[in-house]
């Protein structure tokens, strides 16, 4: 015996084929359920809204690396990481203001490549636009690399820098 007595509700009831004994169910692809909207994906995969801000400030790191790249080969054997937010203990040698970005030196006896990395929460937080971040981070990359490379800053950000 079902749970609600004798007969199962009208509406749990599925349509029977008699000839082929199979059971038929119907298919509502763009249901209005409740009065809530059709369903479906908001966004579609590839759309610039489908990305995350994480994702987007990634990219922006990785455009304007591979932009100093192009000017700079040297640039290439430099490795970036992005991370959120920096490590709640400063190095001895740092202020322990906020720390936008920091360079790791080079490390030969174990293999290890110079590194530099981006922390995304602090730049965003210091900007208020879109162009602003992209502009901070430009500045901050043409600083660090100009310190790993031992360039003049002005010269390897190229003219208008």
């Amino acid at each position: 015996m079902s749970p609600y007595g004798a007969q199962a509700p009208a509406r749990c009831r599925l349509p029977v084929d008699v000839y082929a004994g199979s059971v038929t169910i119907p298919v509502h692809p763009r249901r209005d359920r409740h009065g809530r909207g059709l369903r479906g994906p908001l966004l579609f995969p590839g759309t610039p809204g489908w990305t995350t801000r994480r994702e987007d400030f990634d990219q922006l790191v990785a455009d304007l690396v591979d932009e100093f790249g192009g000017r700079w080969p040297a640039v290439s054997s430099i490795e970036f990481g992005v991370e959120d937010v920096p490590p709640s203990d400063p190095a001895e040698w740092e202020d322990h203001s906020v720390v936008l970005a920091r360079v790791f030196p080079a490390d030969r006896r174990r293999g290890l490549n110079d590194r530099i990395v981006v922390y995304r929460l602090p730049v965003v937080q210091r900007c208020s636009t879109s162009g602003d971040i992209g502009d901070l981070v430009r500045r901050l990359l043409v600083d660090r690399i100009s310190r790993v490379l031992v360039i003049p800053p002005d010269e390897l950000g190229g003219p208008g820098f």
